[in-house]
């Protein structure tokens, strides 16, 4: 059931946007206003570094301050005992090229090499029916990269709209296991996973999730997170 309201509400969204009467050029990427990453600031002893890196899931579309996925986890981290500056790196409209295009620029004005990096692209991707053997390449080369930094990596992922049929969605969704065994990253399978089936959760566009829905999915992801942190 969980699949099948998913696979509808992007039909439905896909539905809209072929039949508008006349193109609009598609948004420029851009991170959330009230939810960008912050100035370097002095860090505070044993303070874990977290660079969350991805869309508009992450971006924090929508939302208010502090209100964002990385926001969230962060103040979760630190109700758990582990003082932790999460980065929010998330960028509305972001496919995975655009992601892999920024990966060094990004990395490069952190303060330091980050204890941990969490990655969730590919969404976008699959809404614009992009080949999955490039949605992979780009994926494959961010965390390759982030892995020969020496940064552990979680990764949040996502499926494929099933009209665009068997072998692009299997094709599609075997991308981020593929790269969670190859590169022995955590994965969370599904990131709106027990979110997008229920409207309460999202907002008025019916995809991404509202302040509730980002608390629910903060929740379910941060062991992984504090599973990684304690190993390094």
């Amino acid at each position: 059931m969980r699949v099948l309201r998913y696979v509808s509400l992007l039909l439905a969204v896909q539905f809209i946007a072929a039949c508008s009467a006349e193109p609009t050029p598609s948004p420029q990427p851009k991170m959330e206003a009230s939810e960008r990453a912050p100035a370097p600031t002095a860090e505070v002893a044993g303070e874990r570094l977290v660079l969350a890196f991805g869309d508009s899931l992450y971006a924090g579309y929508g939302l208010g301050q502090g209100q964002s996925f990385p926001a969230v986890l962060q103040k979760q981290l630190e109700g758990q005992g582990i003082p932790a500056r999460v980065v929010n790196a998330g960028v509305s409209g972001d496919t995975s090229a655009a992601g892999l295009a920024r990966l060094e620029f990004t990395l490069e004005g952190l303060p330091r090499k980050p204890d941990l990096a969490i990655v969730g692209l590919g969404g976008n991707d699959a809404l614009r029916g992009l080949d999955p053997a490039e949605t992979r390449r780009n994926l494959d080369a961010i965390v390759g990269e982030l892995d020969r930094r020496g940064i552990p990596v979680v990764i949040t992922g996502m499926m494929a709209p099933r009209n665009l049929g068997r072998d692009y969605s299997s094709r599609f969704d075997a991308i981020y296991s593929d790269l969670a065994k190859r590169y022995d990253a955590a994965l969370d399978p599904f990131f709106l996973d027990g979110v997008i089936t229920r409207p309460d959760l999202l907002l008025s566009d019916g995809l991404h999730p509202n302040a509730a829905g980002i608390e629910i999915m903060a929740k379910r992801v941060s062991p992984l997170i504090v599973k990684e942190l304690r190993k390094s």
